[in-house]
């Protein structure tokens, strides 16, 4: 599990062991998480080869991946320079890719597997002085669904979630881009979500439990949006 320091991943590590799952919790350096730690920064994919390896040995075979670690930064298109946008699709989009190759291989040899990425309503809609989180979040549905044909036939399935507006410590950027208090920034996406309010990463949570279950066989290459219905 990756980016399970916070939000959506804490809340998806939790659930999983709740379900009997051996979960292995990755985090940035200097970030600390209750459960087995996997320390590495998956923007640099030497890294998540190594953290893989560590897991591997201590956890056995990796047979369920989520691929949830996340970088964002706000800014119009003429102000983001190539530092800020390269380091949004490092992190976002190939530690996503460094994830599923250095753990396919073994699940399709296994005959079994399951990846679930977190992608974004931003990746399927764009989103404004967000160029480079929609970006690489875009890539990561189409990631998905390439990976979801290649793998398919070695028994390893590769879906995606798409959040919408969730309660999660990275909204903090949205609010500080806006020059608003937290609160008054989650009380006006509320006010543009159907059902009148942002989402909780327990929420997300069961949705990325459910993709990785044995009941969810013959789901592959799909994007399951969990926005409140924004889209």
């Amino acid at each position: 599990m990756t980016g399970a320091a916070t939000g959506i991943g804490a809340a998806t590590a939790d659930l999983l062991e709740e379900r009997g799952y051996a979960v292995a919790r990755n985090h940035l350096p200097g970030q600390r998480v209750a459960g087995h730690s996997a320390e590495a920064d998956v923007s640099d994919p030497a890294a998540v080869a190594r953290m893989v390896e560590n897991v591997t040995r201590d956890l056995g075979p990796v047979d369920v991946l989520v691929a949830n670690a996340a970088h964002m930064v706000m800014g119009g298109i003429d102000e983001v320079g190539a530092r800020e946008f390269w380091r949004v699709v490092d992190t976002n989009l190939t530690g996503t890719f460094s994830c599923i190759r250095a753990c396919a291989p073994g699940m399709a040899e296994r005959g079994f597997g399951r990846i679930v990425s977190v992608a974004s309503e931003w990746g399927l809609t764009g989103w404004p002085r967000a160029t480079a989180y929609s970006a690489s979040k875009a890539g990561i549905v189409s990631l998905t669904r390439a990976a979801a044909r290649e793998l398919g036939p070695r028994g390893v399935t590769a879906n995606a979630v798409a959040p919408g507006i969730i309660d999660t410590p990275q909204l903090q950027v949205d609010a500080d881009d806006a020059g608003l208090p937290l609160a008054e920034l989650l009380e006006r996406y509320a006010g543009q979500v159907p059902l009148g309010r942002v989402g909780r990463p327990a929420e997300v949570a069961e949705v990325i439990a459910h993709l990785v279950s044995d009941e969810a066989g013959t789901i592959t290459g799909q994007i399951v949006s969990v926005n409140g219905g924004t889209v």
